[in-house]
């Protein structure tokens, strides 16, 4: 059997691409981690290739790189497990969109500081994302705007998103031809949610295909900055522009009808979630009841 010591070095190494840094991070030495990586190429066969400011992996490297992975499942499944029964004590993993995100990490930051044996990681990621690492065991809990059709996940209507056109405070729309002169704010999202909007919004219209980009923002904190700045307009989830901090900056322009999304929650089918999983479960649906 692989040292686990061996395989964690191995892991951040690959992870930070530098052994100074993987070094520093494991409160190590970098002749140790150098000695745990020699440890295993004797056993494996090259794993590296060490080019300056730069590690590539071998073929063997990528597969020891999964087994490492599986590895860490396996040790987190077995934590999960023994603390199974306990809603106060372990750690819960959830991974969602960011701006569903954004809305629930104070009350996670609640319950964690009212909980201390209750640890929370949260990560905001898209869709994709979400799938593979609920699948991969990387986390227990996640939501996404897709309802996937795998079989090894379990999935339940989670929650309703509303779409909103958001526009600097001082700007007047009355037509599309108002959104043009203002300019689209783009970010990871944005087409595909001004899509669904503006079609319904101005169905006459070539909705997001002629509206002028002014700028683009991959940060779901940072979107609504350059719409409260007057630079465009933008259209995000309720949950994210409820999460703004200058809302005074920006206003929601109505439309003939509510756009939705829906937010599916996900976990793996083949074993029951824990019951603190459950009760952050619980608390998130009574707050998003409440809002």
């Amino acid at each position: 059997m692989l040292n686990p010591l061996w395989l964690r070095s191995f892991s951040v190494l690959v992870e930070l691409g530098s052994f100074t840094r993987c070094a520093e991070q494991l409160d190590l030495t970098q002749a140790a981690v150098s000695q745990h990586i020699q440890k295993l190429e004797e056993r494996l066969g090259p794993l590296l290739i060490r080019r300056p400011r730069q590690i590539e992996l071998t073929p063997a490297g990528r597969v020891l790189l999964d087994y490492c992975k599986e590895v860490s499942a396996a040790d987190l499944r077995l934590q999960n497990r023994l603390s199974a029964l306990d809603e106060l004590l372990g750690e819960v993993g959830l991974i969602c969109p960011g701006s569903i995100g954004l809305m629930v990490f104070p009350l996670l930051l609640d319950l964690q500081q009212g909980n201390p044996g209750l640890v929370i990681r949260q990560r905001f990621a898209p869709d994709w994302e979400v799938l593979e690492a609920v699948l991969d065991n990387r986390f227990e809990l996640g939501l996404t705007t897709i309802k996937p059709d795998d079989p090894r996940l379990s999935t339940h209507r989670f929650a309703e998103e509303p779409l909103e056109l958001i526009v600097p405070a001082a700007e007047q729309v009355d037509s599309y031809d108002d959104l043009l002169r203002i300019g689209f704010i783009d970010h990871p999202d944005g087409r595909a949610m001004a899509n669904r909007l503006l079609s319904r919004y101005y169905p006459d219209t070539p909705g997001i295909s002629k509206l002028p980009c002014r700028g683009f923002i991959n940060q779901i904190g940072l979107i609504l900055e350059p719409v409260a700045r007057g630079l465009g307009c933008t259209v995000l989830p309720r949950y994210a522009r409820q999460a703004f901090s200058r809302p005074e900056a920006i206003k929601v322009i109505e439309g003939p009808v509510v756009v939705m999304d829906t937010l599916w929650l996900l976990h793996r089918s083949e074993w029951p979630l824990t019951a603190r999983a459950e009760r952050i479960i619980q608390q998130l649906r009574s707050h998003l009841q409440r809002i």
